[in-house]
Order: C-alpha cells, then structure tokens, then sequence
C-alpha cells in the first residue's frame, strides 16, 4: 500500500500531501513494527479498555483521505491474511453531526468513493476491498440510559436499560455479528472521558452529556462484541481535564501531530483573517469596520449640494444593502441555508421515529413568535 501511494507513476496528477503519508505510516508502523522497534514506547491509555491512537490534523489538510487509507489497510489485510489478529473487515465511523455523516459516505467502498477518485486501492484489489464492512453512524444512536434515568421516567413503559447485546444489534445492524471491530472517531473532541472524581468546569452540559454517551456506547460495543483499535481524527483534539491550573489538555495519545501553524506554513491552509462583513477598508488605527462610525467617512461627501442624478458614497450603498439584507433575513426570506436546516431537521425527526424510542415527533418552523399557541394547540 505504502509502494502503490507513494508511486510516482500512480501520483502523476493527484499526489498525497506529505502531511497525510506522514499520519498513515505512523499508525501503519505502530501496527506492524516488531516489538523490539518499538521497546520503551508507551502511548497513554484514554482510561477505557480499548486502544485509542489520535491524528491530529488541521482542518484543511485532508484526514478524510486518510481515514480511508487506514480504512483500506485494515481490511485489505484482514482479508488477505484472515488469522493476522491486528487487523479487522468490521470499520465502524462515529461522526459528531449529520453533515458531516453525509460527507463521510464517500469512505463506503463503491462507485465515488475515495478509494477510486484518489487511487488509494489498485484495481486489481477493489474487489477484496468490498469484502469488508464499513457503517457510518451519527453519534446520537450510541444514546442509552441507564437504570437509574429510566426509573425516572413516568411512563407506561416500564422496560429497564437494554442489555450490551441489545443495544449492540440496534446500533450495528448488519455489522452486529462482527468481533474485533475498528472504530474511527471523527471531530474526536467531541468525544473524551470525563476525569474520573472532578468536576468539569466551563463546559456545557449538552456537551457533556455527548461525550459521555459516545464514549459511553463505545464501551458497551466493546464489552460485547471487542473494540480492536480506536482512531481519532481531530484539528483540535482537546479535552477537559478537570484541573484549575490547566482546564483542557491535548490528548495524552497522539501519535501524529499536524497541527494549524504547520498546515499555515506549509501553504495547505491560508492565514486566518478577522472577518469584516462590509467591503470598505477598515480603520488602519483600530481596524474596525467603518460601519461602526460611518458619518466620519462620508461626511465631506454627504453634506454638500448634489445633483439627483449623482449616487451615494459606496460605503453608504453597502450599509444599505446589509442593512436590507437582514431585514429581508428578519421578516423570514427563505434562503437555500434555511432550506437545507430544514431537510435536517426532517431527517432528524424522521430518525428519532424510527426508533421508537421516544415517542411521536413532529416539527413545524414559526418565525412569527405568535403563532407558537397555535401550532401546539393543532399538533
């Protein structure tokens, strides 16, 4: 695989960043190189009972090309050398959003996927790749409760918290009767331990309660069916560590460190800037935008006699049009963004009735805060 990404022959118009090679061949060696290579390194625990190894990647840089690197060589040589314990066919991909989800399908072997539009496979070996199996989840489906929450509840429904091996079957599917499973975290910072007796100040409690449901639901998936390795693709993995003296901590498991400055200077991500929303040059002295005080700016042009066929300042033809913008934004104009939060939103809901776990839901979007009676009343 090494010999196929870095073939100069097979790179003639798309080469891997070095970046990306670099991040592959790390956790490739940490794999596959002798014991006696590896005597007196000791990567940090997560504090779980499966193997955690973080890429650090800026955003930019491509660690979705690199996920399917890893996805190709896991199952490549799983299924060619079927007894090798350090390999696994079973890839299960956590994702933190829906968009991203919907971004990750391109590492599920098939037509536009990334194994042919970026060469990461020969050919001659496609066929062997299909042989794995690679499921893309939402985090929300590791949701589960515990004995403790359910008997909270006041429901009719008085089934207690489902068993590992039923929770497994749901979250899995037809995966559910692979062992030795491959799991790869993307956005990983969403998902991290919360240190054992502390208190974790400064972080909401909504993402709280994601990483320990994601953490949460790898466990249980571990305990039933075994977690081989777990990958984390992160810019920012951080984490909280419970201390005053240093609230967040990089992961103690990176093996691969690319981080922002190094994608700035190597010329794969541009210089962040401050974002000014108009297009006029700001103040050189405070560099704020010359809407904050506009009159300043235009007074010598504005204050004089002028011919009604003469135009405005251009600073003021641009605070008009922001200022309509967000008013046309405010009175509720649809916009292709308003649009796609509500094919989400659907897909959303679509999801949560399937499962049939939490009742019936239904959604409507008001943008008149009066009509909010009204809906509930008619749902």
């Amino acid at each position: 695989m090494l010999e196929h990404w870095r073939n100069p022959e097979e790179r003639e118009h798309r080469r891997f960043f070095f970046c990306q090679l670099e991040a592959m061949e790390t956790l490739i060696w940490l794999a596959e190189a002798p014991a006696a290579e590896k005597v007196g390194i000791e990567i940090p625990s997560d504090g779980g009972l499966f193997q955690c190894l973080c890429a650090k990647m800026a955003t930019g840089s491509g660690k979705t090309v690199v996920m399917s690197q890893l996805i190709a060589w896991q199952i490549l040589n799983k299924v060619t050398y079927p007894q090798d314990t350090r390999f696994s066919r079973y890839i299960f991909i956590v994702a933190p959003g829906l968009t991203v989800k919907s971004r990750l399908s391109v590492l599920v072997p098939g037509p536009g996927s990334y194994y042919e539009e970026f060469n990461i496979v020969p050919a001659g070996l496609l066929e062997k790749l299909r042989r794995g199996k690679v499921l893309i989840r939402n985090w929300h489906v590791l949701n589960w409760e515990t004995e403790e929450k359910l008997a909270k509840k006041r429901s009719v429904d008085k089934r207690g918290a489902k068993s590992d091996e039923a929770y497994v079957r749901e979250v899995l599917g037809e995966m559910a009767k692979g062992r030795k499973i491959v799991v790869i975290n993307d956005e990983a910072h969403h998902a991290w331990r919360i240190p054992a007796e502390s208190k974790v100040k400064g972080v909401k409690k909504e993402e709280i309660e994601e990483a320990a449901k994601w953490i949460g639901g790898l466990d249980r998936i571990h305990r039933a069916r075994g977690i081989l390795s777990c990958y984390d693709f992160s810019a920012t993995p951080f984490a909280p560590s419970g201390k005053k003296s240093a609230p967040e901590a990089l992961f103690a498991w990176i093996v691969s460190d690319f981080g922002l400055n190094d994608a700035i200077e190597s010329g794969l991500v541009k210089t962040p800037r401050v974002v000014i929303r108009d297009d006029a040059v700001p103040d050189a002295k405070t560099y704020k935008s010359k809407l904050y005080h506009i009159y300043q700016w235009v007074k010598d042009d504005i204050t004089g006699k002028a011919e009604s066929h003469e135009p405005l300042p251009d600073l003021v033809i641009n605070g008009y049009y922001l200022l309509g913008k967000d008013w046309l934004e405010t009175k509720g104009q649809d916009t292709q963004q308003d649009r796609t939060k509500r094919e989400f939103l659907d897909e959303w809901v679509k999801a949560v009735n399937n499962h049939g776990g939490f009742g019936a839901w239904k959604w409507v979007v008001s943008k008149n805060p009066g009509d909010v009676s009204g809906i509930l009343a008619s749902v």
